[in-house]
């Protein structure tokens, strides 16, 4: 099922990098703030990896990084 979802999951994984640097915070910061691992973390950003997620670390990740989960889903040009 998520290789159905792939470009999906590598957006967002994509997407959460983009605004964790923004932030300044390294991935073990976000994943601590996420209440999460740093392999998890990892995991979800790697480059070509498709990494499905739950939806309340997906909302965990938007809080976090103080923007809309909405967000974390855009097409980034």
């Amino acid at each position: 099922m998520a290789n159905r979802h792939k470009n999906h999951y590598l957006r967002l994984g994509l997407n959460i990098a983009y605004y964790r640097k923004l932030k300044g915070l390294t991935q073990n910061c976000l994943a601590e703030i996420a209440g999460i691992s740093r392999t998890h973390m990892s995991n979800i950003e790697a480059p070509g990896v498709v990494k499905p997620v739950s939806l309340s670390v997906f909302f965990d990740l938007a809080e976090a990084l103080e923007v809309d989960p909405e967000k974390l889903l855009e097409i980034r040009g």
